[in-house]
């Protein structure tokens, strides 16, 4: 029996399914970026050495960022002609507290340094160093965190996500469960 007989056909004779499977593929490499997000707690990225292209999507869904200071980012897809598209688009409009200067570094691959990224809001806090110095700080307030309730832990961050994607009234009154 022939492959195309039993169904499966050589993907570059079959534009449609072609389509489909780089679709599968798509959904599912953009699942894995955006795990962060559906990471019951708070997940906190620190960034130290360059953060290009894919590093700049997976940090963009976690919850806190913290960069050394020697960290230069870039959102890189475009000089390779490719549109950011596995996250990065999406979660920087939320995250860049300029959105003319988002689009810009969007539009031109800039490179871009740790304390522009702390201007911007894409991390939280430069960390003078390197490598050990972020991990340092970044598990020091993972540990806080941890002390805390862990109730009010996920409870804050499913109403952050929320909240992020919805309106104000939609967030308080249907994004807690119903009172017994």
């Amino acid at each position: 029996m022939s492959m195309s007989l039993r169904g499966k056909t050589n993907p570059s004779s079959d534009s449609a399914r072609t389509a489909v499977a780089l679709r599968r593929h798509v959904l599912s490499f953009q699942a894995a970026i955006s795990s962060p997000e559906r990471c019951p707690v708070p997940v906190i990225a620190a960034i130290h050495g360059v953060a290009y292209g894919l590093a700049v999507d997976i940090i963009a869904g976690c919850d806190i960022r913290y960069a050394a200071s020697d960290t230069t980012f870039s959102i890189k897809e475009f000089d390779v002609g490719l549109a950011p598209d596995i996250g990065t688009l999406a979660r920087l409009r939320h995250i860049f507290s300029n959105a003319s200067l988002g689009a810009e570094l969007a539009y031109t691959a800039r490179t871009f340094s740790a304390e522009e990224a702390f201007r911007l809001g894409v991390v939280s806090r430069v960390v003078e160093g390197g490598m050990d110095e972020v991990v340092r700080e970044s598990l020091a307030l993972a540990e806080e965190v941890a002390r805390k309730s862990p109730i009010a832990v996920t409870g804050t961050k499913h109403l952050l996500m929320h909240a992020r994607d919805h309106s104000v009234g939609l967030t308080l009154w249907r994004a807690l469960p119903p009172a017994h």
